[in-house]
């Protein structure tokens, strides 16, 4: 089973980047190939460029970058994001890798009679979203109204035709004890593992 991992956060002593380590633990326990996407690392621009643009409408990327993150995005069996939330949403480049990675073509298509979309992705099981944010959870979902469900899961995915969409959140996490985020990132480990090996086992 191939895992492609897709990170946003530019700090390494982040509690993104322990999750990140969680996770790639666990999957690799689970003998997962884990395909890591760092786009800070890789300096990936989000702005589309007027030539993106063209190859959007195409159905075709142009940029080498966009070509790579789109050929490894195209092998994997289940897809995760993690990433911080930023004023109540996704940090720039993630939203860049939507919409220059994500393209028709690439992840979907328009369906032949015209309305709706049709999924491309034909060996993608799930698609996993993983965030941290300092907002207490009662805050978020009701004065802002969960934007990362209404964006990442329902506009984006659902939209295209996927299933089996999830989210982890983690709230609060300035505020919260060492022993806290020890006890989540040792939650991640175990659910993912009991997730992404019996899944493994199921196709064997």
């Amino acid at each position: 089973m191939r895992t492609v991992i897709v990170y946003n956060h530019p700090y390494e002593g982040s509690f993104c980047n322990a999750i990140l380590n969680a996770v790639t633990k666990s999957l690799q326990k689970a003998r997962h190939e884990v395909d890591l996407i760092h786009l800070d690392k890789d300096g990936f621009n989000p702005v589309m460029s007027e030539a993106d643009l063209k190859a959007f409408i195409a159905h075709r990327p142009v940029d080498p970058q966009v070509i790579d993150y789109s050929e490894r995005v195209k092998k994997a069996d289940h897809l995760i994001f993690i990433f911080p939330i930023w004023w109540d949403i996704m940090p720039a480049t993630t939203k860049g890798f939507i919409d220059r990675v994500l393209s028709p073509g690439v992840v979907y298509d328009h369906h032949p009679r015209g309305f709706g979309l049709v999924p491309l992705l034909s060996s993608l099981k799930s698609v996993t979203i993983i965030t941290t944010m300092n907002k207490p959870k009662i805050l978020y979902s009701l004065l802002i109204g969960n934007l990362i469900r209404k964006v990442m899961l329902r506009s984006v995915f659902k939209t295209m035709g996927y299933k089996n969409l999830h989210w982890m959140s983690f709230t609060s996490v300035k505020s919260r004890s060492h022993e806290q985020r020890v006890k989540w990132l040792h939650d991640i480990e175990n659910n993912f593992y009991k997730r992404y090996a019996q899944g493994r086992r199921a196709l064997l």
